[in-house]
């Protein structure tokens, strides 16, 4: 009984742990890696557009080793495509976009066109959840580059490596 206790006990914390860990905290410690989170969220496009690949691919196949594969990049892609929408949400509309008075017109303005690509980021990796047409990881890489340029500003230049 102490060992089944104790095998919960680790299963809480660790799911707890991964929680936290995945989505930092909303406490106001003042760490952000905004950068790394866009870099997360570009892998997360990268490695749904494989899965969708991946998808097409095995689909043709028969053989219970494909079938098996199949299913497993189904999950994959569906995986990533949540992360990347909890990141929108809980990193970015959560912690990180905060409200602008609208009599500060360019700030408001600015604020408004962030929240208005967050929500297509989100509804796009909604979109990749639904179907397999890489059509929608080029949306959502277009609009997270998009994203990025009126997060960090102008001055930044960013590049990603799409060679994957």
């Amino acid at each position: 009984m102490k060992n089944l206790f104790m095998g919960g006990f680790a299963l809480l914390l660790s799911i707890t742990y991964y929680n936290t860990a995945f989505s930092h905290c909303e406490v106001p410690c003042g760490i952000y890696h905004d950068k790394n989170r866009i870099e997360m969220m570009q892998e997360d496009i990268d490695t749904m557009e494989k899965a969708i690949v991946k998808i097409k691919e095995l689909s043709t196949k028969n053989d219970p080793q494909s079938k098996n594969q199949l299913v497993r990049w189904i999950i994959t892609k569906e995986d990533h495509a949540k992360k990347f929408q909890y990141t929108v949400w809980q990193y970015f509309l959560t912690q990180r976009v905060k409200p602008v008075s609208p009599e500060n017109h360019d700030e408001y303005h600015r604020y408004l066109k962030k929240i208005e690509l967050l929500h297509k980021l989100s509804f796009y990796a909604m979109k990749v959840k639904q179907n397999t047409d890489t059509k929608y990881t080029a949306k959502l890489r277009k609009l997270l580059e998009e994203f990025e340029r009126l997060y960090f500003g102008k001055e930044h230049n960013h590049k990603h490596d799409h060679s994957h």
